[in-house]
């Protein structure tokens, strides 16, 4: 039954109202999506800026659906996975999860390293450890209401790649003509590029982890509750989540357009087409698009890292803690939620751990985006069938339009993984 008691909250200012979907939006540009986008740009040149247009509104559509789903509920992803479906769907998605995201943090607290040292020299291994510890005990000891405006604030670092771009020459109608009618390949290194670049944009971490801030959120809001027990407070709260998402989105494509242009009309023309890492990349772009152009770009790298590697890490300990019905949130102390604040631990710690192994990280970066790719499909699916089931969502339920964005967003991505299998089969 609604809660008719519930207080509705007080209006909010535009600002204010900008949260989940803009610090998921920017973190979808870390430095692994930053080694991706570039090694499009630069292998593919033009050809490869289509998919940023074409994915927007599809990262649009299941961002949505994934906050809709924390508002509406009051829980994650995962715990109404756990709720609904079969315990190994559960445990298993959560799995290649926590699997794809240490992977993805080892990738980034290794390219934010190098991005340091070409910066200001020094030891790589001890700039790796310097981040981890940084981000761990950002999320441990610093109260949610007050680490939330630091995630916004790193935003801002995604704003040296839109300036980068003004740093070179582009011809703009050259451009927008290739961008408009792109040349696409069926060529297996093309269809494999495509999925990393679908992988890194429309990436599993982020479904979990703009569920979950929702609910963070919602929480720590005075007044405020899940939508299925103050439906009054629906009309605010879903069209405030309808903006954030789409300008956290808006802003992380553009960011990503840019990325991938940089690379072309600088690193492609010049015949340099094996990028495999942001520090390379910037490191490539020294010499041909000057220092100021490299200084901009390397420092992009940390800054998105620092934004990054938190929301790796607490996607994964959201996702895991809720499958199995722990304490969790940033919100919490470390002692009412030691569950949540040891997978946290264990998952950034495995990641920089990495960074001291013989794998090859440079391989690591580029097939992590290939994995979120692959095991976006069966999340998505789920998520859009837990979208329209009113059990789950009770009167908000997704609407007509949002479930045809949806599922076409579900299809396109099985379309380039099932694409990239064929290819290799061949």
């Amino acid at each position: 039954m609604p809660n008719t008691l519930a207080v509705v909250p007080e209006k909010r200012s535009f600002l204010s109202k900008l949260g989940p979907g803009l610090i998921t939006g920017a973190a979808d540009d870390d430095p692994s999506g930053i080694a991706t986008y570039s090694q499009g740009g630069a292998q593919f040149g033009y050809a490869m800026l289509w998919t940023i247009l074409f994915t927007f509104p599809l990262m649009v559509a299941i961002q949505l659906v994934s906050a809709r789903i924390g508002r509406v509920t009051g829980h994650g992803l995962a715990a109404n996975m756990r709720r609904y479906y079969p315990a190994w769907l559960t445990y298993g998605i959560v799995c290649l999860l926590l699997v794809a995201n240490t992977i993805n943090i080892a990738a980034d607290i290794g390219a934010m390293a190098a991005a340091l040292k070409l910066l200001v020299g020094g030891p790589i291994k001890v700039y790796a450890v310097a981040f981890a510890v940084v981000s761990l005990l950002l999320q441990t000891f610093v109260p949610f209401p007050r680490y939330s405006p630091i995630l916004k604030v790193l935003t801002l670092a995604l704003f040296a790649y839109v300036a980068t771009v003004f740093a070179v020459h582009v011809s703009w109608s050259h451009v927008l003509l290739e961008t408009i009618f792109p040349k696409v390949s069926l060529e297996p290194a093309y269809i494999v590029t495509v999925v990393a670049i679908f992988g890194t944009t429309i990436s599993p971490y982020l479904f979990f982890w703009q569920a979950s801030q929702e609910v963070e959120e919602q929480r720590a809001a005075e007044g405020e509750e899940p939508l299925k027990r103050a439906p009054e407070q629906a009309r605010a709260q879903l069209s405030r989540i309808k903006l954030d998402t789409y300008l956290g989105m808006g802003f992380s494509n553009i960011v990503a357009f840019f990325i991938m242009l940089t690379a072309a009309v600088t690193l492609h023309v010049n015949g340099i087409t094996d990028i495999q890492t942001s520090a390379q990349a910037a490191e490539a772009l020294r010499p041909i698009a000057g220092e100021f152009a490299f200084t901009l770009f390397a420092a992009g790298i940390v800054g998105t890292g620092l934004l990054a590697v938190p929301i790796l890490a607490g996607s994964a300990a959201y996702a895991v803690a809720e499958a199995f019905s722990w304490p969790i949130g940033l919100g919490r102390r470390m002692t009412e939620a030691r569950g949540f604040y040891t997978i946290l631990s264990i998952a950034t710690l495995l990641g920089v751990a990495i960074d001291f192994t013989s794998i090859d990280p440079i391989k690591a970066l580029f097939w992590s985006a290939v994995i979120n790719g692959v095991i976006a499909v069966p999340i998505m699916a789920v998520m859009m069938l837990m979208a329209g089931r009113a059990d789950i969502m009770g009167r908000f339920t997704a609407k007509r339009r949002l479930k045809i964005l949806g599922w076409f967003a579900t299809v396109a991505m099985a379309a380039v993984v099932v694409a990239m299998f064929v290819t290799w089969g061949k």
